[in-house]
């Protein structure tokens, strides 16, 4: 027994040894520095949006010890994310794994920079899900909940699965109360676009709504239940520019059910701007299509 809790304390420490070399303080906030994992061996770090109070000044501390000079080359508030260029060298990217793989149950470590040596901690996997959206809004690829302890300074932190490989970000930020870790998959989805924009481009269509039921003959028809009934339409929008009208309801768009606001949130994806989708509505009782061409949220 004895042995075997000795083998499993010297894994858990290699563990984070070598997970370490990816692991950078990140200082960008007047009380304790945070942490952040070296994205790519020429300076791109990825970190918590909510830990980059200032734009200008922020620092990271490296594996090695020195403080470097950061620049933040994109955020994103709706998933907690954000990406700094450093000017270090010889950086040691982190592996990411596929956090799908992950069950309920499986042992994982947190680790944090906040000060100049890595910090860790243990627990397992507390709760899994589907995709699931922020109350800011943004997209996350799957729940993901730990029942590790979160210490302060961890956020933007990596967590570490079993065989040394990242399965996502943690952040402190996203609900309250609950720590929460951001899959690798949406990470690298949102840094991608951070590099590339300097900001997660989002569809903007320029309604408000309301989820309403539909009438019994149109659910049956329809099969479902409910639809986004508009009770604003914003002036000179994509919406009112198209022909849609305050008290239409929406039960489709571009071809895809819409039940909850969720739903068209979700749907109002980067790769939609610019392009003319059909949006059905019920408009007097009898169904209509409104041809919209989706903008760019600023």
């Amino acid at each position: 027994m004895a042995n075997a809790l000795q083998s499993l304390s010297q894994s858990l420490a290699d563990t984070i040894e070598a997970s370490g070399k990816s692991i950078v303080r990140v200082e960008g906030r007047r009380r304790q520095p945070a942490s952040g994992i070296v994205w790519s061996a020429d300076g791109v770090i990825v970190t918590a949006h909510h830990v980059l109070e200032r734009d200008e000044g922020v620092k990271v501390g490296l594996p090695n010890g020195e403080t470097v000079e950061a620049t933040i080359a994109g955020r994103d508030a709706t998933t907690d994310l954000a990406v700094l260029r450093a000017s270090g060298k010889g950086l040691t990217a982190a592996k990411w794994a596929d956090s799908e793989s992950l069950k309920v149950g499986h042992m994982v470590l947190a680790a944090g920079r906040p000060g100049r040596t890595v910090q860790a901690t243990l627990g397992v996997i507390s709760a899994l899900g589907d995709t699931w959206r922020t109350p800011a809004g943004g997209e996350i690829d799957h729940y993901l909940q730990t029942d590790v302890v979160m210490y302060p300074g961890f956020s933007g932190g990596p967590l570490v699965g079993a065989d040394g490989e990242l399965v996502g970000l943690n952040t402190s930020a996203l609900l309250r109360g609950i720590s929460i870790t951001i899959p690798a998959a949406t990470v690298k989805r949102i840094a991608e676009m951070l590099l590339k924009h300097g900001r997660v481009r989002r569809g903007y269509l320029g309604v408000g709504a309301q989820p309403v039921r539909l009438p019994a003959a149109l659910q049956e028809s329809l099969e479902q239940e409910t639809g986004l009934m508009l009770v604003s339409i914003e002036p000179d929008s994509p919406a009112e520019k198209g022909g849609l009208l305050m008290g239409d309801t929406i039960v489709a768009f571009d071809g895809e059910k819409v039940r909850h606001l969720d739903d068209l949130l979700a749907m109002l994806s980067g790769d939609r701007i610019g392009k003319s989708v059909q949006v059905k509505v019920v408009r007097g009782g009898q169904m209509q299509d409104v041809a919209t061409t989706i903008a760019e949220k600023e």
